[in-house]
C-alpha cells in the first residue's frame, strides 16, 4: 500500500479568469487574463498553421529540445516559423479576433538550436491582449496561411473583425 502523505502534490498554476478584481479595488486591479489568447504557429516552408497552446510557457513542439539564441546569425539554417498571438474578444455581435501579433522564430533541429527574442515574444503578447494587429513584417505568402487560417476556424469571427485585420493579412 503506497502512503499517501508521502506523495507530493503537483504545482499548479492559477489564471485569473473573467474580471480579476469581482467588484474590489485591491489584489489583481489591472492584471490581464490569459484566457483568451491562443497561440497559433506558421509553419512558413510547410504553409500551414495550427494552434499549439504549449507556447504558452515554450513547451510547444516547435521550441521542445531546442536551446534559443538571441543571435539569430547562430542559426543560419533554421526553419522559419511565426509564432502569432491571437486574442479574441467579445462585443455584443459575438466573439472576435481581437489581437492578431506575428513574432520570428526559426529552428535547426539538427542542431536543437533556435533562435527567437524573448523580449518581442512578451511585448507581442501584450500588444495582441490589447487589441493591436502587428503582421505588416510578415512575408505575403505567411499572411495568406494565417489569414485563411483564421477565415476558416471561425468565419463569423473573422467578419466580426476589425477591417485592420483583414486588410493587413491581405485578405481583403
Amino acid at each position: 500500500m503506497e502512503n499517501k502523505e508521502n506523495k507530493k502534490k503537483p504545482i499548479t498554476f492559477n489564471i485569473i479568469k473573467n474580471d480579476p478584481t469581482d467588484g474590489h479595488k485591491g489584489f489583481g486591479v489591472g492584471a490581464l487574463s490569459l484566457e483568451n489568447i491562443s497561440p497559433v504557429f506558421v509553419d512558413v516552408e510547410e504553409k500551414n498553421a495550427f494552434v499549439d497552446i504549449g507556447a504558452m510557457h515554450a513547451r510547444s513542439t516547435v521550441e521542445k529540445g531546442i536551446k534559443f539564441l538571441k543571435d539569430k546569425e547562430q542559426v543560419p539554417n533554421g526553419k522559419p516559423y511565426w509564432l502569432v498571438w491571437v486574442t479574441i474578444n467579445r462585443n455584443e455581435e459575438g466573439p472576435y479576433y481581437h489581437g492578431v501579433t506575428a513574432c520570428e522564430m526559426t529552428v535547426d533541429r539538427s542542431i536543437r538550436r533556435g533562435y527567437k527574442s524573448l523580449p518581442e515574444h512578451v511585448n507581442r503578447m501584450d500588444k495582441s491582449l490589447k487589441g493591436h494587429v502587428i503582421v505588416d513584417h510578415m512575408d505575403d505568402s505567411s499572411k495568406a496561411v494565417l489569414g485563411q487560417f483564421l477565415k476558416n476556424h471561425d468565419p463569423g469571427m473573422w467578419n466580426r473583425s476589425d477591417e485592420k485585420l483583414r486588410k493587413d493579412l491581405n485578405m481583403e
